[in-house]
Order: C-alpha cells, then structure tokens, then sequence
C-alpha cells in the first residue's frame, strides 16, 4: 500500500451548462480571485486550472489588472494553465477543430508564462481513436482522463496508442477527477481518510503515491487546504500539494505495461452518457455548418486573396472553439444555454462567410457580370453541378453553359420566375411615392434596364445585369413630375423584370481552382449527356446507381457493382423518457413504423439530375403519460417528406427528410437493412475510420447502449451512410440493419430516476427547447451500396465531396468580356487521403507566409500522396506549427504517409 500521497488542488469549470456563460463566469471571477490571493499567501499551494485556458481569457477579461498575477505564478509552477482553449467533446466536432483548439490554448497559455504539457481531458464523454497521435505530434508526452477507460486497466495508468502507433502515457482518473475530496471532508480525519482510501485503492498504485485530485465543480478549493495537509503530514504521512504536471513529471516512478489502442467508450468505470450524440439536432447541424464554412473560407484565403484576414478567421475559430465545450454542443444545458451556443456557432459563421465571400470578390472581378466564377474547395479535380439564376430562354430555344475553353454543355432548367414583380394603380400625385423606392439604379433587387413613360402609364424593366447605358434617377424624377402635372387621374405603374429561370450547369473545376461560365440562349444543342440523370413514375437512375421507390415508400437502392440495398428508409418512432445525456424507452412503448399514406411525386427527370419526393404519414402519439412509462393515446398525424435524389456522375443517392415535429419525448431513427447481417461497423471522424461490434463494454451504473458517434460517414456491410453533420447511429436487429438517428426530442437536463442509469447526470431541469416542438426537422444523407464496404466505395473523398459543395458567385467585370481562363491551385493525389485544413500561415516577413496543409492517412496501409501547387520550399511542423525538417522542393512534393498517420506541411 502506498505510503504517500500528491494532492493536485483545482476545480473543473464548465463555461456554460445549467446556467449561461455570463452567470458562470460571474462565479469564476470569484473563485480565481481566491486562488491567486491563496497562492499568494501560501507558497506550498498550487492550482491546477482544469487543463483550458478558457478559464483564464474570462477571468482576465472581468479582471485586466491581475494578468501579472497570473503571469508569476504560472512562471514559479504554481498555476498550471492550458494546455487546450476549451475542454470539447470530441466526438462532436472535427479533428481538424480539435487540432486548432490545442493551438490557441498553448499559443495563449505561452503568452502567460507557458502551458501545461499534459493532455488533460478529465470529464469527457469518450475520447476519439486518434487523441494520442494530437497530443504526441504538439509534443505531449502524458495525458490524463476519466470516463471510457476499458475494465482491461487495473492500475492508475495506461500507455494509450492512437491507430498510427503513437501513445502516450495516460493517468487513469479511475474515481473521478474529485477522488480527493471524500479525504479532506473532515480536516482533522484528513490521515485517517486517507490511510482508508489508499488502502482500498492499494492494487491501483504499486508503488506510485497516491493522486488525489483536490477539487469539484465551480468551485476554488478552502483556502486552508494546504495548512490542513501539512497538518497531516506531520501525522506521519508523505503529502505533497502540486500541480497535475508536476505529479506526473517528479512522483510517478512505476513503468506503465498497459496498452489500449484507438477510442475510448467503455462504460465500465464511469458514464459516458452517449444520448448527447443526438440531442438538440440544431446545434450538431450549426457546428458542421460553422466548421465548413471556415474551412472553405480558409482555403479560398490563402489560394486567391492578397487580403490578410487571419484577424476575422481567428475569431470565427475561437468562437467555433467555446462552442466544442463539453457542456455546450452536446446540448445537455439550459435551453438559454443552447441559445447562446447557436447564437455563436451563427457569428462563427458568419464571420468565416465575411472571408470567404471577400476572397472569391478578388478573382470575379476577371470574370464578367453576364457569368458566374466557381470555385473548388477540394484539392482534387471534379465535375460539379451548380444552379444559378440567369436570363429565362425565349420560347423554343435551348440554354447552354460555356466555359472559357469554348466548349459547351446542356443546362437543366429547375424553374422560372414571374416577370410582373408589380401591379399597380395610383393617383398621379403619388407617383412621386413610387419613386423612392428607387436607390440609383436598383429596385426590388434589381436594376433598372430602361423605362417607357406614356401618358397614364410608367413601365419599369429591371435587369440583373443593364444591356442598356446609364441610368439618371434625377432625370427620371424630372419626367415623371411633368407627365404626372400634365396627365392627371389615375395612373398604372407597372414593374417587369426580365424573365428569369434558375438554371442547373454541370463544370469542371480543377484541384482547389476555379473555373467560369456563361450561360446563353442558343438555337443549337450541345452534346447530350453520356449517362444522363432520368426519372419515371418510381425509379431514379444515371448510370451508376438506381434507386426505386417501394409501395411501403421505403427504397431500393442499387449500387454500381451490382449491390441492391432494399427497404432504405424505413422510420422507426419510438418513444424516450430519458433525458439530454441518456435515451431510455418508456416501459410500455409503441413503435410507428407503418406510414397510413403514401403519396410520391416526380420533381425533376433529368437530364442532369433527377428528383422525386416521397410523403408518408405516420400516427405518432403526441405525449407520453404522466407517470412517463406510457406512449400517450393521442395521435398526431406527421407528414414525413423524403427527398430522393440522383445526379449525372454520382455513385450515390441523395436523401433528405424534412417534417414539423409535434410530438414530445420521442426518438426517430431512419433505417438502413443489409443484404446480410454483420457483426462490425465503422464510422468516420475526427482523423480516423473507427470499428466497433455489436455491443458496448458495461460494468458501471450506465447501461452500455451501443449507439456510436459518427462524423462524416458510417458504414456496416453493404451499406454506407454519407453524413452531414456529426450523427448517432446503432447497428440493431443482430446486426441485421444500420439506424441513423434523425431526431430525439426530450424535455430535461437530466432525471432523477432514469431506467438505464442509476445516477443523475445533473439536477432535473427541465428544457421544453429540446423537445424541438413547432420545428422543421430537417436531415440530409447519402447513401453508397457497395459490396466492398467504405474502402471500395472510396467513402473517404465521396464524404468530402457531399459535404462540400463547390462556391458559386456571379462576376463583377465588365458584361460581355471573355471567360479568364481556369485555374488550378493546390492538388491532393492520394488513396483515401484527408486534407483537413489549407490556410495562410505567417512568419517573421512577407517572405515567409506559407500555406501549410494538414493531411491524414485514413487508412491501415501506407499512402504515397502527391502535393502540386507553387512553392519552392517546404517545411515539415509539429502540430503546434513548431518546424521540424526544411526542404527545398519546387511545385511537386511527394510522401509517403504511414497508415493513419498526420502530417503537417508548410508551402513555401
């Protein structure tokens, strides 16, 4: 038995959860500034800040004037900060996200006097496959975590292995990151307590002292705590107050034999609460939608603006960052919580859209106003559909797409636009009304071509883009006044615009590039579509896959080779009376699964792409009963909307659904059955494909649900699933079908007594916002049959491909100048090769701004992967940015990546 013990003072400080950011912080402010006054008056204390620097910035915010302060004691080792910006889930974000959140915490941390080198994730729900290999690659030797750990660990230690082999030594938290507190709760027991609690955990230690972690929730540790532990140790026991990095660096000495490799999702030793993964909808939806749009705005940055934005791009990932707070995306806090976290992921947004529109402003300029500039996000060649809204073809005549080559291609015509925006009659005394709509040129949105003053009648022709020259408001309110003196009575001012129609062009936009268009009306056809997109009353097709609508309105699915998916899309309602962080079924549930109508209609045939919409009905009970064991007897009829949908070139097939929710406390969940029943699936996300079984580790007082995280893809058998947003799934039926969660609606934080945990996983409040009641829920997928699974399919690039669709913007030159050229930028060659990031860096002069590229491996066999671009030079970093090796190479860089392996390059 351990005969020695290192108290680690800290708290852990959720910014925001059952109270908003502000309120927490306002209890921050306090407990930090009874940290420093503790330290300051007593020099054995230390204080570990929770591993986020977070804490710090809202502190030093409220308080400026105590940043030296902070700064001295960080500098002694008696405040440890950092290293992360905020403590994330990590199943509810990028890798890429994950990667920038270690940045900017060590980068912060630094500038306060350095940051802990340990990776601490103390309340997590789970840890990704690849956290070893980010903390190993920012030169992180030790990690520390609670929630997860497999029952196969039986010390306080493990050596975790991320896929590519790297590890770290991890410190097992196997009580919780408060274990200390039950010792200090009688002060003056403090040595028996802890005589008690080492030799109960005796077989844990060996011969390291024992770590006991001094600290809650929102809470600074009593300010006595240290005089209480050297009374202790005066009692004959070895007690030491340190920070968690000194532990691990000066009193650990027993050499560490186990290994666990890849993810984290056991719950044998502690919840991991996994219904977190597919609460609130809303906000999963918002950190895609944030994450990407950085992402592109990152890429259109660096490839083709001269402008500098890093200023706006740092602030869009800060925001994105606090986001990733494990109380905060997963959606388990106050529905005013979940507000200001939306509200944020929207700034975040924004802000990225700000710069990636600015960026895209520089090349339309070289393109003229009658086409449209397309830009490529993705570092690999690709033919992309885009609609755009252009001049409607008169009667009879054909539209083409022409590119600056020359060549041209057929364009689909989606729909077309009224031309009378206005009809209306008046006195001629308010004419003069009408006229100030008009801002210089432009009305309704549009621009004045020309106008036709008659006596009783002013006609307005608006444009999009003038044929005619200029226009002189001043003159026009000249005429009017004179017409109106003149011709008295009632008058008609009638408003037209052009006809308009949004068009569907199929381009070609190189690796990370741009290409341009026009379109324009033509009295001869281009060539027709090899294998073009068609529709009949049931069936979708383009050569690659078909899919066929069922009478029950589910679909069969039939891939390229042959592989028939049938049944895709069969809902299944069911009922929840858990809460945001655990599902659990009412004890007497319904399940809805039989639509009582069908109706499908043909939206578009072809040829590029071709759509139908599929509405089935359900009865789904509108409540459950009091006691909450009971799906309610009342009935609200739900029409589910499925939108299928095949485009010319595409190995898969599109699906969205959308429906207004009027029921509470429910799960819906869209089903997938294989050809044959499987045993494992695997699932994308976060700089890795994970596999898992059919069922999850137990053991603790959480029933192991095996319901899984999945980021951009999943995949079980036949059948993979594209993703749009960070997703539940289980593999159910004995493994006989794929379910993808598509909504669960509950109405508390957490419920006392809770059929499949024995333990609150908070206080009981209650959150009608996420029974998302009176909302449009709306999801978009992709399905890929493939006898091969996720490999064969090339699940890896078609992901990224459904996600990230290409920039579409209309040109600001002169009307009628010739299309620039294409361009290409940075080109990715690689099997089953991540590029997660491609943004400006900076260095000490103008001369030393690169682009550095992140790229992954997502595979368990070695890449040779191809960089072309123009650069000279390229510097291998660290994932901190940190330079590793410095070679010079001109525009075409080869590598060769191990299998799951991170790479970071800097082009020069």
């Amino acid at each position: 038995m351990s005969d020695s013990a290192v108290f680690v003072p800290h708290f852990h400080w959720d910014r925001e959860w059952y109270e908003p950011f502000q309120v927490f912080r306002h209890r921050l402010v306090a407990a930090l500034d009874t940290v420093l006054d503790t330290a300051e008056t007593d020099p054995d204390f230390r204080f570990t800040v929770d591993g986020q620097l977070a804490a710090i910035e809202d502190y030093l915010e409220m308080r400026p004037e105590n940043r030296d302060r902070v700064v001295a004691l960080v500098r002694e080792g008696r405040l440890a900060i950092g290293p992360w910006l905020i403590l994330l889930d990590e199943f509810l974000c990028s890798g890429e996200t994950i990667v920038r959140n270690l940045q900017m915490g060590w980068a912060a941390a630094e500038g306060l006097g350095g940051a802990m080198p340990v990776g601490y994730l103390p309340d997590m729900f789970g840890h990704i496959a690849q956290m070893p290999q980010i903390l190993a690659r920012a030169g992180i030797e030790h990690a520390a975590l609670w929630r997860g750990v497999p029952g196969s660990v039986d010390g306080h230690a493990f050596n975790w292995r991320a896929p590519d082999g790297s590890q770290v030594r991890t410190e097992f938290l196997f009580d919780g990151y408060d274990n200390g507190l039950d010792v200090l709760l009688i002060p003056e027991q403090i040595g028996r307590a802890l005589h008690d609690y080492a030799e109960m955990t005796a077989e844990r230690w060996g011969g390291d002292p024992v770590l006991a972690m001094a600290g809650t929730d929102h809470n600074a540790p009593d300010p006595q705590l240290a005089s209480w532990l050297r009374r202790a140790s005066g009692e004959g026991r070895a007690i030491t107050v340190a920070t968690l990095d000194e532990y691990l660096r000066k009193h650990v000495r027993d050499q560490v034999s186990a290994v666990v490799t890849g993810e984290l999702r056991s719950h044998v030793r502690g919840n991991i609460l996994p219904g977190v993964l597919s609460v609130r909808l809303g906000l999963k939806q918002r950190m895609a939608v944030a994450e990407r749009t950085i992402d592109h705005a990152e890429r259109m940055n660096a490839l083709w603006s001269r402008r500098d934005d890093s200023p706006f791009l740092a602030l869009a990932w800060h925001k994105i960052i606090e986001s990733t707070a494990h109380d905060s995306v997963v959606g388990s806090g106050t529905d005013e919580t979940c507000d200001q976290v939306a509200a944020r992921l929207a700034e975040a947004a924004q802000t990225a859209r700000a710069v990636r529109d600015a960026a895209l402003a520089e090349p339309a300029a070289l393109v003229p106003s009658d086409g449209h500039l397309v830009a490529n996000p993705l570092p690999f060649d690709r033919t992309a559909l885009v609609e755009v809204d252009v001049v409607a073809p008169p009667e009879g005549t054909a539209l083409l797409a022409t590119a600056a080559d020359g060549s041209t291609a057929p364009v689909q015509l989606i729909s077309q636009a009224p031309t009378v925006l206005s009809d209306e009659r008046m006195d001629a005394s308010q004419l003069e009304r009408v006229l100030r709509r008009i801002h210089r040129r432009e009305l309704f949105g549009r621009l004045i071509d020309h106008y036709e003053l008659t006596a009783g009648e002013l006609v307005f022709h608006l444009a999009e883009v003038p044929a005619s020259g200029p226009f002189d408001l001043l003159i026009l309110r000249r005429e009017v006044a004179a017409a109106a003196a003149a011709h008295p009575g009632e008058w008609r001012v009638l408003t037209l615009e052009e006809a308009r129609a949004t068009a569907l062009v199929p381009v070609d936009v190189p690796a990370s590039g741009l290409s341009s268009f026009r379109v324009e009306p033509s009295e001869t056809t281009a060539s027709t579509v090899s294998a073009p997109a068609t529709a009949t009353d049931r069936t979708l097709s383009n050569g690659l896959v078909e899919v066929t609508v069922a009478a029950d309105g589910t679909l069969d699915i039939t891939g390229q080779d042959g592989t028939v998916l049938y049944g895709v899309g069969r809902l299944v309602d069911g009922g929840d009376r858990g809460d945001s962080y655990n599902y659990a079924p009412p004890a007497q549930d319904v399940l809805v699964s039989e639509p009582t109508e069908i109706t499908v209609e043909v939206l578009e045939t072809g040829p590029l792409r071709s759509r139908s919409r599929v509405t089935r009905v359900y009865q789904w009970p509108a409540v459950l009963s009091p006691d909450r064991d009971v799906r309610g007897d009342r009935a609200v009829p739900t029409p589910v909307e499925t939108l299928v949908e095949v485009r010319v070139g595409e190995p898969f097939v599109r699906v969205s659904t959308s429906f207004l929710n009027q029921s509470a406390d429910h799960r819906l969940r869209f089903h997938v059955p294989l050809p044959e029943p499987v045993t494992t699936s695997a699932s994308a996300g976060q700089f890795a494909v994970t596999e898992r079984g059919l069922t999850a580790e137990g053991g603790w007082g959480e029933y192991p649900l095996p319901t899984f995280p999945a980021g951009s893809f999943v995949s079980a058998g036949a059948a993979t699933v594209l993703l749009d947003h960070s997703s539940e799934y289980e593999l159910v039926g004995d493994g006989s079908e794929l379910a993808v969660t598509l909504l669960r609606a509950i109405g508390s934080i957490s419920v006392n007594i809770h059929p499949l945990r024995d333990e609150p996983a908070a206080s009981e409040i209650p959150v009608p916002g996420a029974q998302d009641l009176g909302m449009r829920i709306e999801n978009r997928f992709a399905v890929v049959p493939s006898a091969s699974g996720w490999r064969g399919a090339h699940a890896v690039a078609l992901a990224e491909e459904f996600r990230s669709d290409v920039l579409v913007t209309r040109g600001t030159g002169p009307a009628g100048r010739q299309l620039p050229p294409d361009t290409a930028g940075l080109r990715v060659d690689g099997k089953d090769v991540l590029v997660s990031a491609v943004h400006r860096v900076g260095g000490d002069d103008a001369q030393a701004t690169g682009i550095e590229v992140r790229l992954t491996a997502m595979s368990d066999t070695a890449s040779t992967v191809r960089v072309t671009g123009t650069f000279t030079e390229v510097t291998t970093v660290d994932l901190l940015g940190r330079s590793l090796s410095r070679t010079p190479v001109t525009d075409v860089l080869e590598l060769d990546l191990g299998p799951w392996e991170i790479r970071t390059v800097v082009l020069r």
